[in-house]
């Protein structure tokens, strides 16, 4: 019996996908994972193993083969729990393996079902909306980030079951949506870039980036100033009226 589920890792700020195979075949118990994972990924098979049986579900006595794809890329992190999971129960004959190829799944598991947050939701989503996936299963905690991409529906899941019915077709999980206007307006800083002595250039790549929707890195050392400077213009850009054009003055530079 043969799964494959769909997940991602990332490297650096960019993620790439990673496709979890799950092979069980007759033979003694073992549960073994392979595709070189690290010390976090070799572990999952305890948190995997307990959490299926603490959600309910037969976890199966014979040979597990868990490989992660492309094999020649190092595995990290505790992302892979759930689709591990997913893809036993697939493989099981719980889930329907067809659905699993239009979602992309991530999680780190606990040992009672409930699922934790992971590390680079917002670089998943970008990389799922350019693969056109169908949608993205992961942590409630990352709902709000990964939500951010728009054009890629974002369903938040707090258990294992949660996941296991919405693809077995017994339950619907309604896509997580923000409001992106009401996160720019929940900014309580009243700083402006006037405020800003001094970092004429730094304000002057904010201001082109902010009128042009541009993605912005800021690097330096503590107390250079970049939280101040994110800070202000956040608070600029939560002003605009309703064409969209920002009312609210970038002061005198």
């Amino acid at each position: 019996m043969l799964a494959r589920v769909l997940s991602s890792a990332v490297i650096g700020i960019d993620a790439y996908t990673v496709e979890v195979e799950v092979d069980i075949s007759k033979g003694l118990p073992n549960f073994s994972t392979v595709g070189l994972p690290e010390g976090a990924v070799r572990e999952s098979k305890e948190r995997v193993k307990a959490s299926i049986k603490n959600s309910g579900y037969d976890f199966p006595s014979d040979r597990i083969t868990v490989n992660l794809a492309p094999a020649d890329v190092k595995k990290e992190g505790s992302a892979f729990d759930l689709p591990m999971a997913i893809g036993i129960l697939a493989a099981t004959g719980v889930i329907s393996a067809d659905r699993l190829s239009d979602y992309l799944v991530l999680g780190e598991l606990s040992l009672d079902g409930l699922i934790r947050p992971v590390k680079g939701a917002l670089s998943v989503a970008v990389m799922a909306r350019e693969m056109n996936m169908k949608g993205i299963f992961l942590p409630m905690e990352n709902a709000t980030e990964a939500a951010a991409v728009e054009g890629i529906d974002i369903y938040p899941v707090n258990v294992l079951s949660q996941v296991v019915e919405a693809l077995a077709g017994s339950s619907v999980i309604e896509p997580f949506y923000n409001d992106s206007q009401e996160l720019f307006r929940a900014v309580e800083s009243e700083l402006d870039l006037s405020d800003v002595l001094g970092q004429e250039n730094v304000k002057r790549a904010m201001e082109i980036a902010a009128a042009g929707g541009h993605n912005l890195i800021m690097i330096g050392p503590p107390g250079s100033g970049k939280t101040m400077l994110a800070k202000a213009v956040a608070n600029a850009l939560a002003a605009k009226n309703d064409e969209g054009l920002y009312i609210k003055s970038w002061g005198e530079y």
